[in-house]
């Protein structure tokens, strides 16, 4: 048996201006969440994005070429219900930073991450006054309390649609600073990938690509870039 799917009832999708935000209207009809929750977005730009995935759609939706509606729909569902615990899950990785954790050997890899990484931990105890110090190996040693006091407080300053991009931001590249390096422009979203995958893309310098991995890598950089766009057309317009 085929598996059921929406098809498309509408002829134009809109977006409207409404107090506190923007919403999206299918012939007069405002898009809802899967929750049957109020689909409102803090920006014309975010609004505008979704509303031309769902002029997209032809015969039947396809969710899975919406990336705007999901995370907006995540936004709302899922962040909104349960900022604390969505800010608490992320605000961790500051303890097990990606940053943080460099190899003992060989010396090429060692001064690499040096290079490249702690520039990006000397941003974040200006930047974020957060100091988070580098350990050699794999044994987890635990940032200072205070740093990580603050960082989680940045992180649950966030939106509801802020940190749902944040999310993957931060859960893609496995860094707490490479997030909010990313959300705040310190280097483009693709810079701050390839920088993330330092292991990865030295490791392929030594012993050749492998196909199959870089072709997942590739998506999760799409998602990556596309979390960016996002956090950025979650700033409310002015």
């Amino acid at each position: 048996m085929s598996e059921w799917k929406a098809k498309r009832f509408w002829k134009t999708a809109a977006v409207v201006e409404k107090p506190g935000g923007f919403e999206i209207a299918l012939d007069a009809r405002p898009v809802k969440t899967p929750a049957k929750r109020a689909l409102l977005v803090p920006s014309r730009g975010f609004a505008e994005a979704i509303a031309a995935e769902w002029d997209a759609q032809e015969d039947q939706i396809d969710p899975q070429s919406m990336p705007f509606t999901r995370t907006a729909n995540a936004a709302v569902d899922k962040v909104a219900t349960q900022h604390a615990e969505v800010s608490e899950m992320l605000a961790a990785y500051g303890d097990s930073d990606l940053l943080c954790y460099r190899a003992e050997q060989p010396a090429e890899l060692v001064a690499r991450q040096a290079q490249v990484w702690d520039p990006f931990l000397d941003w974040a105890d200006t930047a974020l006054n957060a100091r988070l110090k580098a350990r050699a190996g794999v044994m987890h040693i635990p940032q200072d309390p205070q740093a990580l006091e603050r960082l989680s407080a940045k992180v649950a300053a966030l939106s509801a649609y802020q940190l749902a991009a944040f999310h993957d931001l931060v859960s893609l590249s496995g860094s707490l600073i490479l997030g909010f390096a990313a959300a705040q422009d310190v280097q483009s979203a693709r810079a701050i990938w390839d920088i993330s995958r330092l292991d990865e893309i030295w490791q392929a310098e030594q012993w050749g690509q492998d196909e199959e991995a870089e072709a997942a890598a590739a998506i999760k950089q799409a998602a990556f870039e596309h979390a960016k766009v996002v956090f950025d057309l979650s700033k409310p317009d002015s």
